[in-house]
């Protein structure tokens, strides 16, 4: 959702990155290697991230978990949170979602030791990961006409990962003809899917991308 974080950023929204772990031990990188490329990967977007310090490989849902996030969104008074699809074939993508979801509800509550005000955000939006070969089955798209590389360069950021290890150059080429493919369903140039289990309202069908 790279393309989404820079158009966000770009319009004037507090966007924060959460990195729950440092995504390390991996074939081609280290920890202050990956701290760099994370810290690149933010830049290019335009926004700022933070280290929430879990276990890479061992995420593990539970209560300690759920209230460092928490304590993450109390912090920021998170409006709008965003996490990996549900279905999903990475372990510590699927415990990620689950902490996520429940630390939306953690930091709502009142008398704790949390820190920060208590908050709820009003909305939890999926995005798509690639580890589960599925076709994504999005409830809304959104338009990052403009912003495609953004994407692109924030991905390359990850050098230890995407450009390194020969295999997996070619994800950069899936995950650009993708966004290529989800503009053309809403008539833009560009668009990254999303998924809601809760609906969205509407005031106007004026702003529907493609209604004119």
């Amino acid at each position: 959702m790279g393309g989404t974080i820079a158009s966000l950023a770009a319009a004037g929204h507090d966007v924060l990155l959460v990195d729950l772990t440092d995504g390390e031990p991996t074939p081609h990188g280290d920890p202050a290697t990956r701290a760099k490329e994370s810290a690149a990967a933010a830049q290019i977007l335009g926004v700022p991230r933070v280290q929430a310090g879990l276990k890479n490989r061992e995420v593990v849902h539970d209560l300690a978990s759920r209230h460092r996030v928490a304590g993450i969104i109390r912090e920021h008074q998170s409006e709008i949170l965003f996490a990996p699809h549900f279905m999903d074939a990475h372990p510590d993508h699927l415990a990620c979602t689950r902490i996520v979801e429940d630390a939306r509800f953690d930091a709502k509550l009142t008398k704790t030791d949390l820190p920060g005000e208590p908050c709820h955000p009003r909305w939890l939006f999926y995005y798509y990961c690639t580890h589960l070969r599925r076709v994504p089955d999005p409830t809304f798209l959104m338009d990052i006409t403009g912003y495609e590389d953004h994407k692109r360069r924030s991905i390359l950021a990850y050098e230890s990962q995407f450009v390194v290890p020969e295999k997996n150059r070619r994800i950069i080429d899936v995950m650009m003809a993708s966004v290529t493919y989800f503009g053309s369903r809403i008539g833009t140039a560009a668009a990254e899917p999303f998924y809601t289990k809760e609906p969205m309202g509407l005031n106007t069908l004026s702003g529907i991308v493609g209604i004119k």
